[in-house]
């Protein structure tokens, strides 16, 4: 089955569902999109525009989390979650 494509439209659930990646990477911009073991409601933008990023900004993300996904550099290789990079 095809994967969703990742759009600013995205449920939080199926990009977490469907990119595992996507967790640490938005937990390193500020975005926190699993709570008590459960991906949080909503839609990226949604997440996004909690945290004030900017229509762009949202726009980045998005480019970038597909660029990881299609690229395959999605991988954990550190485990840990460079906290100095969380806003």
């Amino acid at each position: 089955m095809a994967k969703t494509e990742i759009t600013k439209d995205i449920l939080i659930e199926t990009l977490v569902e469907e990119y595992p990646f996507s967790v640490r990477y938005l937990m390193e911009k500020g975005i926190r999109c699993i709570m008590c073991g459960e991906p949080i409601w909503g839609t990226l933008e949604e997440a996004c525009t909690e945290k004030n990023f900017s229509e762009d900004k949202i726009e980045s993300i998005v480019a970038e989390m597909k660029s990881l996904a299609e690229s395959g550099d999605n991988t954990e290789a550190d485990p840990k979650i460079d906290v100095k990079k969380m806003d």
